[in-house]
This record gives C-alpha cells, structure tokens and sequence, in this order.
C-alpha cells in the first residue's frame, strides 16, 4: 500500500508515526518525468466567442473569462494602481490571460513593480489565447483544428516524488496505517490506497485459509485462480480483486517475509 506525500519532511514524519504505531513501512523517493500536451486557441475575445457555439470546453472557458473580466475590471479605474498579487493568484488562470492581453495590447503598463492601467479596452476586442489539456478536447479536436488559429505546446517536468509504503495486510493495520496518513498523504494517493489495502488484506486471508487446505503451492495457486475474481461487497460498492499467476507468486513471497506463511520449494506451510 503506497502512500504518497509532499515533501521529504512529510515522508519522514509519516514514517515514523507509523513505526511508532507498529505499522511495517518504508520510505522511497523517486525522480519522476511528467508529460503534458496542450492545445492553444488565439483570438480575440470576439472571434474565439463566435466560433466556440459547438465546443462545450471552448465555451465554458469564454464563460470564465467575462466572468474574471468583469471582477478584474469593477474596481480597477483607469489611472488606477494594482499588484499582480492583488490582480490574480497562481490559481487563477483566467486573470493570468486577461492581464497578459491588456499588457499586450497597451491597454496596462507596468511602472514601479505595479500595473497601472491606461484604458478599459471591451473584451470582445482583446486577443487572448486560451490553453487545454489535450485530454479535455480530444473528442473535438478535428472541429477545432477547422474553427480556430491552433498550436500545440507540450511540457516536460522533472520532479521528484515522495512516498510511504506499508508493508502490512492486516485489516485493522492497513485501517490505522489509513487513518495516520491522512494528515500527510495526498488525497488521490489515500484513495488508491484504501483500495489497495483492503484488497490486499482480502487476498492474504483468502491465501491463509487455502494454505490450510493446500501444503503444495501449485495446487494452492490452482486453486486461487479458480476463485478469481475475488469480490467485495459493501452496502453500495463492489471490489472485484483480479491477480495472475506471476503477481500471486510475488504475493507469496511478501506473506512470508511477513511471517504469515513459509515457502519452500513447492511446499507451504501456513
């Protein structure tokens, strides 16, 4: 069950209530390349409006942005002083291009690390240019090739990844290894784990019961593969847990570092 945090600080911290708990773990790092692709769309506010009827994404994008514009603009007179801290945060993306495109059309200036804005341009008349993930517009993308001035930009980041893996399969283990790692791991990493855990934990106990009616691994094995898929009902969801004979071997390997089982040969003892 692998846990994944922020920061070496977070990984160390994690790893050592867990220890302090009883949890099995260990820490690893890793140096992870990430590739993203982005379709770009130029125009004015105007030109990109009128086209975007049948691109839902292209649309909802537009939306935001008269949206921002109009936020960005009820207070800002001309004359008027503003920091980028005061205009948009990293988050906003929309502020971000709205700035940009009134830099870029002479319509704000920046003096003395402020922008001082000149005139208040309409918005249909400002070139902005709008970025998707490639996965967002891939079903329209052959419309927008045709509609819209396009490009393409890809991203490369190299980044280095910080994780926490439990080595336990207990029930109750995995639950309280859980519920610590929640003051430290990300959201989406806590949601594959709880699901890798209990998986994990169901799997080792079916193993245990048949180890106890199979002394030959291959027939344990067999035996385990008839019973695919291993499913886990909850009052509103269902687990089914898939495995071949390559991961289960594995598996088998794990249980007896851990002490639940031993291996020799074809012989096993639970």
């Amino acid at each position: 069950m692998r846990l994944e945090v922020l920061s070496r600080e977070d990984m160390n911290s994690l790893s050592r209530e867990l220890s302090r708990a009883g949890i099995m773990n260990r820490t690893r790092e890793e140096v992870y390349p990430e590739v993203s692709h982005y379709i770009i769309l130029k125009g004015t506010y105007a030109e990109l409006l009128e086209r975007a009827e049948e691109i839902p994404p292209v649309e909802e994008s537009l939306e935001e942005l008269k949206s921002s514009y109009e936020d960005m603009m009820g207070d800002w007179e001309i004359g008027g002083r503003k920091s980028l801290e005061e205009l948009f945060d990293e988050s906003d993306l929309e502020k971000l291009i709205l700035v940009t495109a009134l830099i870029e059309a002479g319509a704000a200036v920046e003096e003395d690390g402020t922008l001082v804005l000149k005139e208040k341009p309409p918005l249909d008349m400002l070139r902005v240019e709008l970025r998707f993930p490639i996965e967002e517009v891939e079903e329209y993308l052959e419309d927008i090739e045709k509609l819209f001035e396009t490009s393409m930009v890809t991203e490369y980041t190299l980044e280095k990844r910080y994780y926490v893996e439990v080595m336990e399969v207990d029930r109750e283990l995995v639950e309280a290894a859980l519920e610590i790692a929640e003051g430290y791991a990300t959201e989406e990493s806590m949601v594959e784990a709880m699901f890798d855990g209990i998986a994990r934990s169901v799997l080792a106990d079916v193993i245990l019961e048949l180890a106890g009616k199979h002394r030959r691994k291959n027939e344990l094995i067999e035996a385990l593969l008839e019973r695919e898929p291993i499913v886990v009902e909850g009052e509103h969801e269902r687990l089914n847990i898939y495995f071949d004979e390559e991961a289960i071997e594995d598996f088998l390997k794990e249980l007896q570092t851990l002490g639940y089982l031993k291996v020799k040969g074809n012989r096993i003892w639970a």
